[in-house]
């Protein structure tokens, strides 16, 4: 097999398919809560998984903002958004982990240059900044505000834009330099601890007898 074969699967990944597949997903109401996955396993279905976790995380993020709602609301969208979170970054390892498959057959140079960021992480990045950019467009398209509003979201929507147009030409610049083993970037592991109840001491400890 050759290695341009051998890479097909996940270096064909290009940023500009990737922004096209987050602005689908919020063209479609409700999509995060509703739409079933659409793909079945492999790099998309990481980078899927990814996406609806953030967009279940935004929403989740504004109702915890919520003033008017009993304490319990708030606890139950803050533990939401904990699990949510998780999920999302056990989403940007696995990202990682098929785009590193993929590159298994390169051979990198002496002189290769380790990103700090993930390709993984790049992505995740996209999410969040697709998700700024679809809600910061419904602000500029609102009819109960005054124009003073509606500037300041335009001037924040083509900031937004700009930023996103940047990280995505990063993205493909890291994986084509990935390819031909100019850089490499590594799966970095979060190790959440105050998720693992034998690492969190708030929760281990709970369990613990009290000394006699």
């Amino acid at each position: 097999m050759s290695q341009s074969t051998a890479l097909a699967p996940a270096l064909t990944l290009r940023a500009a398919d990737l922004l096209a597949f987050h602005d689908a997903c919020h063209a479609t109401a409700g999509w995060a809560k509703r739409a079933a996955p659409q793909h079945a396993e492999g790099l998309w279905r990481a980078i899927e998984d990814n996406h609806r976790c953030n967009c279940l995380l935004w929403d989740e993020e504004d109702l915890a903002r919520r003033r008017d709602v009993a304490d319990a609301e708030i606890a139950a969208n803050k533990r939401a958004i904990d699990g949510y979170n998780q999920q999302r970054n056990d989403a940007i390892e696995r990202i990682d982990e098929q785009l590193l498959g993929a590159l298994e057959g390169v051979a990198r140079r002496p002189d290769a240059r380790l990103s700090s960021e993930t390709a993984g992480a790049m992505i995740d990045r996209l999410s969040i900044l697709s998700l700024k950019i679809h809600h910061m467009r419904l602000q500029t398209e609102r009819r109960d505000v005054d124009q003073a509003h509606i500037d300041a979201c335009r001037a924040k929507l083509a900031r937004l834009v700009e930023q996103r147009a940047d990280l995505a030409a990063c993205l493909d610049r890291l994986l084509a330099e990935a390819a031909r083993g100019a850089s490499y970037f590594k799966v970095y592991r979060q190790f959440k601890m105050y998720n693992d109840p034998q690492l969190n001491p708030a929760l281990y400890g709970a369990h613990r007898q009290p000394k006699t």
